[in-house]
């Protein structure tokens, strides 16, 4: 195990990618103007281009556009292999502060205490501002996962109800449970962060064997809970603002959304023309459609 939260994060950062997966990621960020461009996903992990690939390109300066990221989908065919993949680009400085909770945002910090690595960066400045910014996920994460937490239990304990609660707050096509297969197929991962983001955050704790209880003032507690309360009650508003604006900028997005939605629950839904050129006055009738199937796979 690393001695800090920073090493940890900086060992999973600099991990390789595949050389296809480096090279679009170059593309993306050099015709951006980006500064970084970090890839996630079950890609990530299973190391295949079958798929989507999942790519966040990091932006210098302010960010510009107020609903943010800006989402879209690219295919590119390399060395005779044709790769998707789905792309978000925001301002790393918004990004940055997302990630340390000082934003109404529910999303980044949640999605990137879970695996990710840096496919490519300008320069090192881009590098360190990144670390810093997976740094001030993690400790947020940890910080929310003690407030609603149990007073004591493992690590998987704190990070399935943070998880499930993040779940509840956003517009999610996840099945139940999702928490837990995100912690079985990322074990190594997740070992021994929980204490390492604590700590970093000034968050004491006890440990007996596999038992963790962080050290919560109750006043601290209220603090975080009024926190997360917050952001949860707009949890679900904002995503679906951020739904309505991919329709505009992700080309693709209901054959995209269709595919999700299948490797997520099993469930097919048809991508007619109609869906297809215009997703959002679609959304309904999609919308209709998913509720009844799912009621079916009860």
């Amino acid at each position: 195990m690393t001695d800090t939260l920073a090493d940890r994060i900086a060992a999973t950062l600099d991990r390789p990618v595949r050389d296809e997966v480096a090279a679009f990621a170059r593309r993306l960020g050099e015709e951006a103007g980006g500064v970084a461009v970090l890839f996630y996903g079950s890609n990530l992990r299973t190391g295949s281009l079958e798929g989507v690939l999942d790519f966040y390109v990091l932006l210098p300066g302010p960010q510009r556009e107020r609903i943010w990221p800006r989402v879209s989908y690219r295919e590119w065919d390399h060395s005779g292999i044709r790769l998707r993949a789905k792309i978000a680009t925001m301002s790393l400085a918004q990004f940055a502060q997302a990630a340390g909770g000082t934003s109404r945002d529910t999303t980044i910090w949640a999605r990137f205490v879970q695996p990710s690595t840096l496919a490519w960066h300008a320069d090192e400045t881009a590098r360190s501002a990144v670390l810093d910014a997976l740094g001030s996920a993690a400790r947020t994460a940890a910080r929310l996962a003690a407030g609603v937490g149990p007073d004591s239990g493992s690590a998987d304990d704190y990070w399935r109800t943070l998880f499930r609660a993040t779940y509840e707050a956003e517009f999610r096509v996840e099945k139940p449970g999702r928490e837990n297969a995100i912690l079985e197929v990322n074990a190594a991962h997740f070992d021994g962060l929980l204490p390492l983001a604590w700590q970093a955050d000034g968050i004491g704790y006890a440990r007996d064997g596999t038992t963790l209880c962080p050290s919560l003032a109750p006043d601290e507690r209220n603090r975080v809970l009024r926190w997360w309360r917050r952001r949860a009650r707009l949890g679900k508003p904002l995503n679906l603002l951020r739904l309505a604006k991919a329709t505009t900028t992700f080309d693709g997005a209901a054959d995209y959304a269709a595919w999700k939605l299948h490797r997520h629950t099993g469930i097919t839904l048809e991508v007619t023309p109609f869906r297809s050129r215009y997703p959002l006055l679609a959304a309904p009738g999609a919308l209709f459609e998913l509720w009844r199937k799912r009621r079916d796979q009860r």
